[in-house]
């Protein structure tokens, strides 16, 4: 049991505080992309771009997979009051899941995206007062 849970964190152990940050605030922001599956291509794309940890990345990313389809509907009723379309749309079962879809997109869009930067912040600033404290004791 040690040994699989020392290789199981062996990657995420050699992580910087702010890179350990970074992965966390990201994973959570694109773990809750109201999509499924796109998480992880986005994952995908967001190791290659900024050359990431990618089994830390992923890691988060599975984890929050329960935050995504706890708020696919808040990300939608969001999305349906900035759109100014009601939720439940009459129509094709196709349309009303694309209408549900981009209104979860853009619920998802003017949430996450700020909320996970005001996470990323807050735990920086965090971070950095805990350092100073620990250099002028």
């Amino acid at each position: 049991m040690r040994r699989a849970l020392a290789r199981a964190t062996g990657p995420i152990r050699d992580l910087s505080p702010e890179s350990a940050i970074g992965i966390l605030t990201l994973g959570l922001v694109l773990g809750t992309f109201p999509v499924y599956g796109c998480p992880t291509a986005l994952c995908l794309l967001a190791v290659a771009c900024f050359r990431l940890n990618a089994p830390a990345l992923h890691a988060i990313n599975q984890l929050s997979a329960p935050l995504q389809f706890a708020l696919l509907v808040p990300f939608a009723r969001i999305g349906a009051a900035i759109l100014g379309v009601p939720v439940h749309d009459s129509g094709a079962l196709l349309s009303r899941a694309g209408n549900f879809t981009a209104q979860a997109l853009a619920g998802w869009s003017v949430t996450a995206v700020p909320s996970g930067l005001v996470v990323y912040l807050v735990l920086i600033v965090a971070l950095r007062r805990n350092r100073c404290r620990a250099v002028f004791e």
